[in-house]
């Protein structure tokens, strides 16, 4: 098994480069980046991967879109109207807007992507609970009316992925990906190019039309200054870095931390950080299957956490990075509060945790943990999970795959040896779990988050969250909510940390923001 260290390989040493086409080829009208993953499927209701939605917002727009401040501005929407008693949304779209077929945006089809993106998003359901009926008032207006107000329709639609798709593709259940990618957005994906875990095209739709603003986060206008866009997908890291110190590449987005230090040394290369929310460490436990579907048990984990492990085994040496301790809401975020904390702040221990493991009745099954060997950051905190559970008596196996059969694996319900799985350790974007409307924060079993946990008492006070008149109740009802989640244990906070990125000093005009952002970015003369 290979350690973090190891992951870094003899690239840097023996100067190996990416397989693509080199930088005199490419032009400056093309620019080269390695994204952190590959993906499996490219549809971002199916799976809410952060690889898989940094695709979406090239290839689809959205009604609003929220600036780096969280604050909901109309995007393909020109705007809209809300009636006095609060129940009635008119929205009516912009001018212009065409599919990247050539087909006219209607409002028909804003209308199916909510109802799609609703089936799984959290905002979504509880906007769907909340609507007595959504329907297409003509091409380019259509009304969503309420049973009960919902304040927070725009940031719904501005900052939860709901991406607007053609009719047809919307109409499709969540439960299955679409088969076809016909994009709403500034850069159109070549479906005929891509090869799942080499590389990914897109070009610019140059019949996009951007908004005048200046570009915000997700406001804004959205102009694009390349051709195309190609993704070289590159498990190892260390190659990765010597492609972007000699030029055959422009961007990569997530650096191995062991080899920041060298990058910020290498001339010609930028290291930044454009993410203001970071990114949460997280073990994903399966609910369905045994031995997690016993509450008893996953409790029995938490005295055996230890933050600290987990964060040194994603940063190395780079803790100027870190922030610890986590909980359930992004450190630092005004829904953060200690409630429950001791479970992952007290005194670590394993003799208590050995013996709630024994209390709890695990009856010695072996513990699939899902290892994606070529995720540095994934893989690391694998095998301190493997390790750990190993110390409080579970029997484990590692189980090496990539991240791309990672995403494809955790969908299956199925017992480990039918093709499931019990545990995988993945990341959480910061600015998504900064409210209870964090994806992985559902208790409502087959619909929720990979896990599938079945907590009546999260939802419930999710509703009530989204209800809240001020500030101050929110606060108090995300306390609840944590208190909530360490009784239920959906899933366990890790840490969290800052990721940099690191590009080719030519390039400017990068974004502030949770993911990737391929708009505005230019490369000089």
């Amino acid at each position: 098994m290979l350690s973090r260290r190891g992951l870094i390989g003899t690239a840097l040493a023996s100067g190996l480069s990416l397989p693509s086409v080199g930088r005199a080829q490419s032009g400056a009208r093309r620019l080269r980046f390695v994204p952190m993953a590959a993906y499996s499927s490219p549809d971002p209701i199916w799976t809410t991967a952060i690889v898989v939605q940094t695709h979406a917002l090239m290839v689809w727009d959205t009604l609003y879109g929220v600036d780096i401040g969280l604050t909901p501005h109309p995007q393909m929407c020109a705007g809209h109207d809300l009636s006095d008693d609060r129940l009635t949304w008119t929205f009516t779209l912009r001018d212009g807007l065409l599919f990247h077929d050539g087909e006219a945006v209607r409002a028909a089809d804003a209308v199916a992507s909510i109802a799609r993106w609703a089936q799984r998003n959290s905002f979504g359901q509880l906007l769907a609970a909340a609507t007595e009926e959504m329907k297409a008032l003509d091409d380019r207006r259509f009304s969503i009316r309420l049973k009960s107000p919902f304040p927070q329709m725009l940031y719904a639609l501005g900052s939860q992925g709901c991406y607007v798709m053609p009719e047809r593709m919307a109409r499709v259940p969540s439960s299955e990906a679409v088969r076809e990618f016909v994009g709403s957005g500034p850069f159109r994906f070549r479906q005929d190019e891509w090869v799942s875990g080499v590389r990914s095209l897109y070009e610019r739709f140059d019949r996009y039309v951007p908004r005048a603003e200046p570009p915000d986060y997700l406001a804004g206008g959205k102009v694009v200054h390349f051709d195309q866009v190609e993704w070289s997908i590159q498990p190892d890291p260390g190659t990765a870095v010597s492609a972007l110190q000699s030029g055959e590449v422009d961007w990569v987005d997530q650096p191995l931390f062991d080899l920041v230090p060298t990058l910020k040394r290498s001339r010609g290369v930028t290291v930044q950080q454009l993410d203001p929310f970071g990114l949460i460490g997280i073990i994903a436990l399966n609910h369905l299957q045994p031995p997690f579907d016993n509450p008893k048990l996953r409790r029995a984990l938490l005295p055996a956490i230890d933050q600290r492990e987990y964060v040194a085994a994603v940063l190395g040496e780079q803790a100027d990075y870190a922030s610890i301790p986590v909980g359930y809401f992004t450190a630092g975020s005004p829904m953060a509060s200690d409630t429950g904390m001791a479970s992952l702040t007290g005194p670590r221990d394993l003799e208590l945790a050995r013996r709630l493991v024994r209390e709890s009745g695990y009856g010695g099954e072996t513990i699939l943990i899902m290892d994606p060997g070529d995720q540095p950051q994934m893989h690391a905190m694998a095998e301190v999970t493997s390790a750990t559970f190993q110390k409080i008596g579970l029997k484990t196996e590692l189980v090496a795959m990539d991240w791309g059969s990672v995403l494809t694996r955790r969908a299956v319900k199925k017992p480990p040896a039918e093709g499931g799985w019990n545990v995988f350790n993945t990341r959480q974007a910061g600015l998504g779990a900064a409210d209870p409307a964090s994806v992985q924060l559902k208790g409502n079993g087959d619909r929720a988050w990979f896990g599938w946990p079945t907590a009546p008492r999260l939802d419930e006070l999710r509703e009530a969250w989204f209800k809240a008149d001020d500030l101050a109740a929110q606060k108090r009802i995300a306390a609840e909510m944590q208190a909530a989640a360490f009784e239920a244990v959906p899933y366990i906070p890790l840490g969290q940390w800052s990721q940099p990125t690191a590009f080719r000093t030519e390039l400017s005009g990068f974004l502030k923001s949770a993911n990737p952002l391929f708009w505005n970015v230019r490369r000089s003369a």
